[in-house]
């Protein structure tokens, strides 16, 4: 009897992973779907705007120390700078945040009551964001970090040279983890369900897991 309940459970279980995308929607989880995308879509906003700030006012303060700096050394590391700054300025402005062109399918979907294809974007969406945070959103900045800070060392400067290249890498850590995320978040969290299987009845939570390896579901009592 033990045996049988279990294979009930299991069997439920896996009935729930593969019909999770025709789900019927409550009028609060679509409220949940308008959150996510739009909140997103003005955070991702906002992302943009502010880095592209900060590197253009760093562009620009580089760009008057590398002639007018006092320091001979002030005004080298200023001109790195200025290389460093426009990379960064030209990274921003194309490589856009998906998150405005998401809350544009969204609301296609949405009217045309397509609630499948809004759980798909919703996936897409948290893959994008979780391979934005993944090791190679750091690459780009690992190599020009890395010239930068060989450079001013190979000028006499290893100390200067290595402050560079961690500062450098801090800040694009902080670019990195200031992304919005809110599909991420949204879809990896566990959400009441209940799933019937003839006499039985499951009551549990299930969650999507996303991440830049693998797409699965998990079911828990």
């Amino acid at each position: 009897m033990q045996l049988q309940h279990y294979l009930r459970v299991l069997f439920a279980a896996t009935t729930l992973m593969l019909t999770l995308p025709a789900q019927a929607q409550t009028g609060d989880e679509w409220a949940t779907y308008d959150r996510v995308f739009e909140n997103g879509a003005r955070q991702a906003q906002w992302w943009e705007a502010g880095w592209s700030g900060i590197y253009a006012a760093s562009l620009v303060v580089d760009a008057y120390q590398s002639s007018e700096a006092s320091s001979r050394d002030d005004r080298f590391d200023a001109r790195i700078g200025v290389v460093k700054s426009a990379l960064a300025l030209a990274g921003t402005l194309t490589d856009r945040q998906p998150h405005r062109a998401a809350l544009a399918e969204y609301e296609r979907l949405k009217a045309q009551g397509e609630l499948s294809g809004v759980q798909a974007l919703g996936l897409q969406l948290a893959q994008a964001e979780r391979e934005r945070r993944g090791w190679e959103a750091r690459v780009s900045s690992l190599v020009v970090n890395s010239v930068a800070g060989a450079v001013i060392a190979a000028d006499g400067r290893e100390r200067d040279g290595a402050v560079n290249f961690a500062t450098g890498m801090l800040i694009n850590e902080l670019q990195i983890w200031t992304q919005p995320n809110q599909a991420s978040r949204a879809i990896n969290h566990f959400q009441p369900a209940r799933v019937s299987l003839g006499p039985v009845t499951l009551e549990g939570e299930y969650a999507l897991l996303v991440t830049p390896q693998q797409l699965s579901a998990t079911w828990r009592f």
